[in-house]
């Protein structure tokens, strides 16, 4: 039983060890991990800069003393944003521009990339080239600004999201995941009487999320962000964006801007740069707490998305 034994354990130093990193390697890593802190401190320097100065009190801002922890620590001028008609109005109409714009652009990229992924579809490689031609080139701002008025849109809150309906690098990138997906499939629910558009929705889109939850964030994030827009087309106050207002807001003269927007029956502990920080701070939570839930389909929706098998 011990000859055995002997025979069939294999000897201590043939037994796998644990990877042994060099010199080398251990530099290279500290000097990688080095450069990647320094850098995720610059990007939220910013943030943190904004956040202490949203927090502090009117002295210390003016003074020019806040860096990155609030002096005369307050809140009132979050109170403040939050209770200004302007704020809140642009915000319900930035929050409806990305919801239903979203929801519309990611529909008509699927009835676009659905039949391009097919290659029975006759003019197939023309109509990508037509796509691919678009991406490059524009019409130009004043024949799309006269198109937008002949279409009586100026002014008017879908003229913020219909121009945008299409994104051929999104398109692209669905069209490529479609191909990705098994023909087995499509092939049997034809055969039990499906049409196109019903495999397209009941089948081809529910196995295309992590795709989908990667454009959809694309998406939202471009009409969140997307002033230039609103600042050719949109002239109506109730109609602002807030991004567009945060820019008017930001290129506003300091001096006037709490004479025309302070509340005379509140005395506020702030300056234009603390309203403006804290207008800025409260305009990207909503990204920040949509963005966690698409994380975990970011990589694998472009990856897969991007990678023709």
């Amino acid at each position: 039983m011990a000859q055995t034994e002997s025979v069939t354990r294999p000897p201590a130093s043939a037994r796998p060890s644990g990877i042994r990193t060099s010199l080398g390697e251990k530099i290279f890593s500290f000097l990688n991990y080095t450069l990647f802190v320094f850098l995720a401190l610059i990007t939220i320097f910013p943030f943190l800069n904004l956040l202490a100065k949203s927090m502090s009190g009117e002295a210390a801002v003016v003074s020019g003393k806040v860096t990155l922890y609030p002096i005369d620590f307050q809140l009132g001028t979050y109170l403040y944003v939050m209770k200004d008609d302007m704020f809140l109005n642009s915000l319900k109409v930035s929050v409806m521009v990305t919801v239903i714009g979203t929801a519309l652009a990611l529909f008509m990229t699927a009835l676009a990339a659905y039949p391009l992924s097919k290659p029975r579809l006759r003019g197939r490689k023309g109509f990508i080239l037509m796509y691919i031609f678009t991406m490059l080139f524009s019409g130009g701002l004043v024949p799309t600004y006269l198109l937008m008025q002949n279409l009586h849109l100026v002014n008017k809150m879908p003229v913020l999201f219909l121009p945008a309906m299409i994104s051929v690098f999104n398109m692209l990138i669905i069209k490529n995941y479609f191909e990705s997906l098994p023909d087995s499939l499509e092939e049997s629910a034809k055969l039990d009487g499906a049409s196109n558009l019903a495999i397209l929705f009941r089948i081809t889109v529910p196995l295309s999320m992590p795709v989908f939850a990667t454009i959809a964030l694309f998406y939202a994030v471009h009409f969140w962000n997307d002033f230039f827009t609103s600042m050719i087309y949109i002239n109506d106050p109730k109609l602002k964006p807030m991004q567009l207002y945060l820019k008017e807001l930001l290129v506003s003269s300091s001096d006037s801007f709490l004479q025309e927007n302070k509340n005379p029956d509140s005395a506020l502990n702030a300056t234009p740069q603390s309203i403006q920080a804290a207008s800025i701070l409260l305009a990207t939570i909503p990204i920040v707490v949509v963005y966690p839930f698409l994380q975990k389909y970011f990589v694998k929706g472009v990856l897969v998305g991007s990678v023709k098998e």
